[in-house]
């Protein structure tokens, strides 16, 4: 499924594929949003989406050999909830 189709499954709830649009893109930007301030977004029985950090590390750059260092960086990290792991069961 990509957001095309998510839009198509919102819209048969909403009254117009306009209207669903403008929803997962409010639902998705919100999420974007609360993350860049590093806050913790949980919705109860789907997961929770939070901001994890990676330390800096050493790596070969894959055409040369060259031993490289990789900078630490912040990113996205989702965590199921009990009722999303229960379901794909």
């Amino acid at each position: 499924m990509n957001k095309g189709d998510l839009v198509n499954e919102v819209a048969k709830v909403v009254s117009t594929k306009k209207q669903a649009l403008a929803a997962v893109d409010c639902v998705f930007s919100t999420i974007t949003k609360a993350l860049k301030k590093r806050d913790t977004v949980t919705l109860i029985g789907f997961g929770t989406f939070r901001v994890g950090g990676r330390k800096a590390r050493r790596g070969r750059h894959p055409q040369t050999g060259a031993e490289i260092t990789i900078q630490a960086k912040r990113v996205p990290k989702f965590v199921p909830g009990k009722a999303l792991k229960d379901a794909v069961k």
